[in-house]
């Protein structure tokens, strides 16, 4: 497997000279290209923070950084190598397709974008899906052992699957947990059951970012990764996420329900070692909400 360029600190520095130096003969405003697009990384974590402070023993890598465009969308890579590929999947394309549509969807065109000549098999394996108004990270595997490794270990490889959430009302608490037994009805509304193992085991912690007037931002991590979870979960807490009309929203601001997967934290199936994926928090949810920027 082809290995993106890493350099090794050695002193106390500053992400962008470092790099300056690292990079010989590109210019601070290509240097600060790399890291707004999200393809630098410090310590297997993605950084963008061009003043981020550097000691040594650490170590900082470079990503490739390929658009998959298909008319007028585009989708940026997060990450790519022989094993798996990380997206940043927009709102409103569903991860797989249906019997209604099949070529609008991050499959479908991850795909195609394979199938061009940047990988061996020409293939690519579904690991975990997002709803199809989520935003943000979706990792897809490249070759049959790296789904199976990825999907059949999915608790344990997904060491942390980060979302931010925009609900509605003030959320004072400033952290907490919720946990229940979720089922599904015919008609594949997820509800919680209240008795215990009646149903899958679901656990959400979230934690208050900002608050509000009428809304409020949370981040939201999950030991457990039931479809609707987050969607369920804050329904229970009287939070409904924005835009959720199926459980219980009564305001749409964006059009698209208010969720976006923020963090993805993995072991790489071939090498063991951890590594970070992340996808900024769309703009609108904090511009379109005039959030006070307060953590009760």
């Amino acid at each position: 497997m082809k290995k993106n360029p890493e350099y090794n600190v050695t002193i106390e520095t500053t992400l962008l000279p470092f790099l300056l130096i690292c990079l010989k003969g590109k210019s601070r405003n290509y240097i600060k290209g790399i890291l707004k697009r999200g393809q630098v990384m410090v310590d297997g974590v993605m950084c963008k923070d061009y003043a981020r402070s550097l000691h040594p023993e650490q170590r900082v890598e470079v990503l490739p950084k390929v658009p998959i465009t298909n008319g007028k969308l585009g989708i940026p890579i997060i990450f790519e190598d022989d094993d798996i590929i990380v997206i940043d999947k927009p709102a409103g394309m569903l991860s797989i397709g249906t019997d209604s549509e099949r070529d609008n969807t991050a499959y479908h065109m991850v795909s195609s974008y394979i199938k061009s000549g940047t990988s061996k098999s020409g293939r690519i394996f579904i690991v975990h899906r997002l709803d199809r108004e989520t935003s943000g990270v979706l990792l897809f595997a490249k070759n049959e052992r790296t789904k199976y490794t990825l999907q059949d270990n999915w608790n344990t490889a997904a060491i942390k699957r980060g979302y931010v959430a925009v609900v509605e009302g003030k959320v004072l608490t400033p952290e907490g947990t919720v946990k229940s037994w979720l089922k599904q009805t015919k008609t594949l509304m997820v509800y919680s059951s209240g008795k215990k193992d009646d149903g899958k085991l679901a656990i959400t912690n979230y934690r208050t970012l900002q608050v509000g007037d009428e809304h409020s931002i949370l981040d939201i991590s999950l030991d457990t990764g039931r479809k609707n979870q987050i969607r369920v979960h804050m329904k229970d807490l009287g939070h409904p996420v924005v835009g959720d009309k199926k459980y219980g929203a009564l305001t749409d601001p964006f059009g698209r329900i208010g969720l976006h997967a923020s963090t993805l934290t993995v072991k790489h199936p071939s090498t063991g070692e951890k590594m970070t994926f992340e996808s900024s928090i769309p703009n609108a949810f904090t511009q379109a909400l005039s959030l006070k920027n307060n953590t009760p």
